[in-house]
Protein backbone atom coordinates (compact mmCIF):
# COMPACT_ATOMS: atom_id res chain seq x y z
CA UNK A 1 0.00 0.00 0.00
CA UNK A 2 1.14 3.55 -0.70
CA UNK A 3 1.95 6.08 1.97
CA UNK A 4 -1.11 8.27 2.71
CA UNK A 5 -0.40 11.79 1.46
CA UNK A 6 -1.36 14.93 3.35
CA UNK A 7 -4.15 16.56 1.37
CA UNK A 8 -3.94 19.81 3.31
CA UNK A 9 -0.23 20.27 2.61
CA UNK A 10 -0.85 19.48 -1.04
CA UNK A 11 -3.63 22.02 -1.58
CA UNK A 12 -1.74 24.75 0.28
CA UNK A 13 1.14 24.70 -2.21
CA UNK A 14 -0.91 26.56 -4.86
CA UNK A 15 -0.76 29.92 -3.11
CA UNK A 16 -4.54 30.31 -3.39
CA UNK A 17 -6.73 31.01 -0.37
CA UNK A 18 -8.36 27.83 0.87
CA UNK A 19 -11.70 27.89 2.66
CA UNK A 20 -12.92 25.47 5.30
CA UNK A 21 -15.79 24.52 7.57
CA UNK A 22 -15.71 23.74 11.31
CA UNK A 23 -17.29 20.41 12.28
CA UNK A 24 -18.87 20.23 15.72
CA UNK A 25 -21.72 17.81 15.07
CA UNK A 26 -20.52 14.30 16.00
CA UNK A 27 -22.83 12.55 13.51
CA UNK A 28 -20.92 11.15 10.52
CA UNK A 29 -23.83 11.86 8.16
CA UNK A 30 -23.32 15.57 8.85
CA UNK A 31 -19.60 15.10 8.13
CA UNK A 32 -20.34 13.43 4.79
CA UNK A 33 -22.76 16.19 3.79
CA UNK A 34 -20.08 18.78 4.57
CA UNK A 35 -17.42 16.73 2.79
CA UNK A 36 -19.39 16.86 -0.44
CA UNK A 37 -20.27 20.54 -0.22
CA UNK A 38 -17.15 21.86 -1.95
CA UNK A 39 -14.98 23.14 0.88
CA UNK A 40 -11.21 22.79 0.63
CA UNK A 41 -10.80 21.53 4.19
CA UNK A 42 -12.86 20.45 7.18
CA UNK A 43 -11.83 20.84 10.79
CA UNK A 44 -12.92 18.25 13.35
CA UNK A 45 -13.08 20.13 16.64
CA UNK A 46 -12.05 17.96 19.57
CA UNK A 47 -11.41 21.04 21.72
CA UNK A 48 -14.98 22.31 22.09
CA UNK A 49 -17.27 19.78 20.36
CA UNK A 50 -18.40 16.44 21.92
CA UNK A 51 -15.88 14.22 20.14
CA UNK A 52 -14.00 11.32 21.66
CA UNK A 53 -11.19 9.46 19.89
CA UNK A 54 -13.59 6.98 18.29
CA UNK A 55 -15.71 9.84 16.98
CA UNK A 56 -12.73 11.52 15.36
CA UNK A 57 -11.81 8.20 13.74
CA UNK A 58 -15.36 7.77 12.41
CA UNK A 59 -15.28 11.30 10.97
CA UNK A 60 -11.94 10.64 9.27
CA UNK A 61 -13.36 7.48 7.74
CA UNK A 62 -16.51 9.28 6.57
CA UNK A 63 -14.53 12.12 4.98
CA UNK A 64 -11.82 9.94 3.39
CA UNK A 65 -13.61 9.18 0.07
CA UNK A 66 -14.08 12.89 -0.66
CA UNK A 67 -11.63 15.37 -2.15
CA UNK A 68 -11.39 17.49 0.97
CA UNK A 69 -8.57 17.83 3.49
CA UNK A 70 -9.26 16.84 7.12
CA UNK A 71 -7.77 18.88 9.96
CA UNK A 72 -8.12 18.00 13.65
CA UNK A 73 -8.02 20.42 16.55
CA UNK A 74 -7.17 18.38 19.66
CA UNK A 75 -8.30 19.62 23.05
CA UNK A 76 -4.66 20.41 23.84
CA UNK A 77 -1.10 19.51 22.89
CA UNK A 78 -0.69 16.57 25.27
CA UNK A 79 1.87 14.28 23.55
CA UNK A 80 -0.05 11.17 24.65
CA UNK A 81 -3.18 12.44 22.91
CA UNK A 82 -1.25 13.52 19.82
CA UNK A 83 0.25 10.01 19.57
CA UNK A 84 -3.23 8.48 19.55
CA UNK A 85 -4.42 10.93 16.89
CA UNK A 86 -1.39 10.26 14.73
CA UNK A 87 -2.00 6.53 14.83
CA UNK A 88 -5.65 6.82 13.75
CA UNK A 89 -4.47 8.76 10.71
CA UNK A 90 -4.49 12.46 11.56
CA UNK A 91 -1.84 14.28 9.53
CA UNK A 92 -2.81 17.94 9.97
CA UNK A 93 -3.12 19.32 13.50
CA UNK A 94 -4.36 22.67 14.74
CA UNK A 95 -3.10 22.83 18.32
CA UNK A 96 -4.87 25.46 20.45
CA UNK A 97 -3.48 27.87 23.02
CA UNK A 98 0.17 27.85 21.98
CA UNK A 99 1.76 30.87 23.64
CA UNK A 100 5.53 30.33 23.44
CA UNK A 101 8.18 29.04 21.08
CA UNK A 102 8.98 26.36 23.65
CA UNK A 103 5.43 25.01 23.45
CA UNK A 104 5.62 25.01 19.66
CA UNK A 105 8.92 23.13 19.73
CA UNK A 106 7.42 20.47 22.00
CA UNK A 107 4.53 20.01 19.52
CA UNK A 108 6.96 19.58 16.64
CA UNK A 109 8.80 16.83 18.49
CA UNK A 110 5.64 15.06 19.64
CA UNK A 111 4.42 14.72 16.05
CA UNK A 112 7.60 13.20 14.61
CA UNK A 113 9.39 9.89 14.83
CA UNK A 114 13.00 9.82 16.13
CA UNK A 115 15.51 11.24 15.68
CA UNK A 116 13.48 14.37 14.76
CA UNK A 117 10.99 13.77 17.54
CA UNK A 118 9.59 11.49 20.21
CA UNK A 119 6.57 9.83 18.57
CA UNK A 120 6.24 6.24 19.74
CA UNK A 121 6.32 3.31 17.32
CA UNK A 122 3.26 1.09 17.00
CA UNK A 123 2.54 0.74 13.30
CA UNK A 124 1.01 -2.73 13.52
CA UNK A 125 -1.84 -1.14 15.52
CA UNK A 126 -2.04 2.08 13.51
CA UNK A 127 -4.60 2.97 10.85
CA UNK A 128 -2.08 5.60 9.72
CA UNK A 129 0.25 2.84 8.51
CA UNK A 130 -2.58 0.58 7.29
CA UNK A 131 -1.70 -1.68 10.24
CA UNK A 132 1.87 -2.24 9.12
CA UNK A 133 1.11 -2.60 5.41
CA UNK A 134 2.73 0.65 4.18
CA UNK A 135 6.37 -0.06 3.23
CA UNK A 136 8.75 2.52 4.61
CA UNK A 137 6.08 4.25 6.69
CA UNK A 138 8.43 4.96 9.59
CA UNK A 139 10.97 6.60 7.29
CA UNK A 140 8.42 8.72 5.38
CA UNK A 141 5.66 9.64 7.83
CA UNK A 142 7.35 12.75 9.25
CA UNK A 143 7.22 14.45 5.86
CA UNK A 144 3.43 14.17 5.72
CA UNK A 145 2.77 15.91 9.05
CA UNK A 146 1.45 19.47 9.10
CA UNK A 147 1.51 21.44 12.35
CA UNK A 148 -0.63 24.55 12.68
CA UNK A 149 -0.44 26.29 16.04
CA UNK A 150 -3.21 28.49 17.35
CA UNK A 151 -2.28 31.92 18.68
CA UNK A 152 -5.15 33.40 20.67
CA UNK A 153 -3.87 35.50 23.57
CA UNK A 154 -2.03 38.77 24.00
CA UNK A 155 0.98 36.84 25.33
CA UNK A 156 1.01 34.61 22.25
CA UNK A 157 0.89 37.63 19.94
CA UNK A 158 3.86 39.12 21.80
CA UNK A 159 5.75 35.87 21.14
CA UNK A 160 4.60 35.49 17.53
CA UNK A 161 7.99 36.16 15.94
CA UNK A 162 9.65 33.50 18.11
CA UNK A 163 6.87 30.99 17.38
CA UNK A 164 7.21 31.63 13.64
CA UNK A 165 10.94 30.93 13.87
CA UNK A 166 10.35 27.36 15.11
CA UNK A 167 11.36 24.85 12.45
CA UNK A 168 8.50 22.41 11.91
CA UNK A 169 5.68 24.88 12.49
CA UNK A 170 3.92 24.99 9.13
CA UNK A 171 1.43 27.70 9.96
CA UNK A 172 -0.17 29.86 12.61
CA UNK A 173 -3.89 30.24 13.10
CA UNK A 174 -5.37 33.24 14.90
CA UNK A 175 -8.31 32.46 17.20
CA UNK A 176 -10.51 35.58 17.18
CA UNK A 177 -12.83 34.72 20.06
CA UNK A 178 -10.23 33.89 22.69
CA UNK A 179 -8.01 36.71 21.46
CA UNK A 180 -10.87 39.18 21.90
CA UNK A 181 -11.32 37.95 25.47
CA UNK A 182 -7.60 38.25 26.16
CA UNK A 183 -7.70 41.82 24.84
CA UNK A 184 -10.56 42.76 27.17
CA UNK A 185 -13.17 42.62 24.38
CA UNK A 186 -14.83 39.31 25.28
CA UNK A 187 -17.62 38.34 22.90
CA UNK A 188 -16.63 41.02 20.40
CA UNK A 189 -14.11 39.56 17.92
CA UNK A 190 -15.22 42.16 15.37
CA UNK A 191 -14.09 45.09 17.55
CA UNK A 192 -11.74 47.38 15.59
CA UNK A 193 -8.87 46.81 18.04
CA UNK A 194 -9.20 43.03 17.70
CA UNK A 195 -9.53 43.18 13.92
CA UNK A 196 -6.43 45.37 13.71
CA UNK A 197 -4.43 42.95 15.86
CA UNK A 198 -5.53 39.97 13.75
CA UNK A 199 -4.78 41.78 10.50
CA UNK A 200 -1.28 42.68 11.64
CA UNK A 201 -0.61 39.15 12.85
CA UNK A 202 -1.77 37.60 9.58
CA UNK A 203 0.60 39.89 7.69
CA UNK A 204 3.49 38.92 9.95
CA UNK A 205 2.78 35.21 9.53
CA UNK A 206 2.58 35.46 5.75
CA UNK A 207 5.76 37.55 5.61
CA UNK A 208 7.57 34.78 7.51
CA UNK A 209 6.62 32.31 4.78
CA UNK A 210 4.22 30.37 6.98
CA UNK A 211 0.56 29.49 6.39
CA UNK A 212 -1.69 32.11 7.98
CA UNK A 213 -5.15 31.09 9.16
CA UNK A 214 -8.22 32.52 10.85
CA UNK A 215 -11.86 31.64 11.48
CA UNK A 216 -14.22 34.37 10.30
CA UNK A 217 -17.84 33.85 9.31
CA UNK A 218 -18.38 37.45 8.22
CA UNK A 219 -17.84 37.24 4.42
CA UNK A 220 -16.63 40.84 4.05
CA UNK A 221 -14.19 40.65 6.95
CA UNK A 222 -12.98 37.24 5.74
CA UNK A 223 -11.94 38.81 2.44
CA UNK A 224 -10.24 41.64 4.32
CA UNK A 225 -8.25 39.05 6.24
CA UNK A 226 -7.40 37.34 2.96
CA UNK A 227 -5.98 40.63 1.71
CA UNK A 228 -3.87 40.84 4.88
CA UNK A 229 -2.26 37.47 4.17
CA UNK A 230 -4.63 34.76 5.37
CA UNK A 231 -4.20 31.62 3.28
CA UNK A 232 -6.62 29.24 5.02
CA UNK A 233 -9.86 30.66 6.35
CA UNK A 234 -12.65 28.93 8.24
CA UNK A 235 -15.86 30.50 6.97
CA UNK A 236 -18.54 28.55 8.81
CA UNK A 237 -19.49 26.17 11.61
CA UNK A 238 -21.88 23.28 11.03
CA UNK A 239 -23.77 23.85 14.28
CA UNK A 240 -24.38 27.50 13.41
CA UNK A 241 -25.55 26.60 9.90
CA UNK A 242 -28.12 24.18 11.32
CA UNK A 243 -29.26 26.48 14.13
CA UNK A 244 -29.61 29.56 11.93
CA UNK A 245 -31.26 27.67 9.09
CA UNK A 246 -33.77 26.06 11.44
CA UNK A 247 -34.65 29.40 13.04
CA UNK A 248 -35.13 31.09 9.68
CA UNK A 249 -37.40 28.32 8.43
CA UNK A 250 -39.50 28.50 11.60
CA UNK A 251 -39.72 32.29 11.30
CA UNK A 252 -40.98 32.00 7.73
CA UNK A 253 -44.05 30.10 8.93
CA UNK A 254 -44.42 31.31 12.54
CA UNK A 255 -42.86 34.79 12.65
CA UNK A 256 -44.51 35.73 15.92
CA UNK A 257 -43.45 32.62 17.81
CA UNK A 258 -40.00 31.57 16.57
CA UNK A 259 -36.97 33.11 18.30
CA UNK A 260 -35.39 35.95 16.36
CA UNK A 261 -32.26 35.08 14.42
CA UNK A 262 -29.19 36.49 16.10
CA UNK A 263 -26.49 38.51 14.43
CA UNK A 264 -23.69 36.29 13.21
CA UNK A 265 -20.47 36.96 15.18
CA UNK A 266 -17.37 38.01 13.28
CA UNK A 267 -15.24 35.22 14.69
CA UNK A 268 -15.46 32.01 16.69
Amino acid sequence: MDLPRNRFKRIMTSGEARYGLWLGLPDTTAAEIAAGAGFDWLLIDHEHAPFELSGILAHLQAIAPYDVAPVVRPVDGNPALLKKLLDIGVQTFLVPMVETAGQAESMVRALRYPPAGTRGLGTSLARAAAWGQVPGYLQQANGEICLLVQVETVEALANLAAILAVDGVDGVFIGPSDLSASMGRIGDPGHPEVVAAISAALGEIAAAGKLAGVLCIDPVLAQDYRACGASFIGVGVDTLILAQGARRLAQAFKPGEAPADKKTPAGY
